[in-house]
């Protein structure tokens, strides 16, 4: 008699439960390697934002700050993260606020494009003195490395 080659429906049904848990570990850990990237391109066009509006500041002393607006940010690319490419809107939108004659705050808005709005560190905030901050309970410096 010839026997038989190929698997058994239970060896298929075990080879399928061992993929769905190593999926179902790995996956949400890539969520979070995605995110974290994410949150990393929008500290840098935050920064980037900065120094444009310190190059502003200096440019128009008598004003300082006063008269930059959001479209100024937009219209140099860095009103959304990633400043190219990306999805519509972005994975971040970030706002120029708190306008004053020596002071600015730029905030950065997780999107839901992409579930960058379940990142734990939520808002993140930088001023003109260089000052970082974030609107969740975790510790500044862990949102900002």
């Amino acid at each position: 008699m010839k026997r038989q080659q190929g698997f058994t429906l239970t060896e298929l049904m075990i080879a399928m439960a061992i993929v769905a848990i190593v999926a179902a570990v790995a996956y949400p850990s890539y969520q979070d390697s995605m995110r974290k990237s994410r949150r990393a391109d929008a500290r840098a066009v935050m920064l980037e934002a900065a120094q444009f509006m310190e190059r502003f500041y200096t440019e128009n002393l008598q004003t300082g700050y006063t008269t930059a607006t959001q479209t100024m940010l937009d219209n140099n690319r860095l009103g959304q993260s990633p400043k190219d490419g990306g999805p519509p809107g972005g994975y971040y939108v970030i706002t120029l606020g708190n306008l004053a004659q020596n002071t600015f705050t730029l905030t950065a808005v997780p999107q839901t494009t992409g579930g960058q709005n379940h990142d734990a560190c939520l808002n993140l905030t930088l001023n003109q003195a260089g000052v970082k901050g974030t609107s969740s309970s975790k510790p500044v410096d862990e949102c900002w490395r």
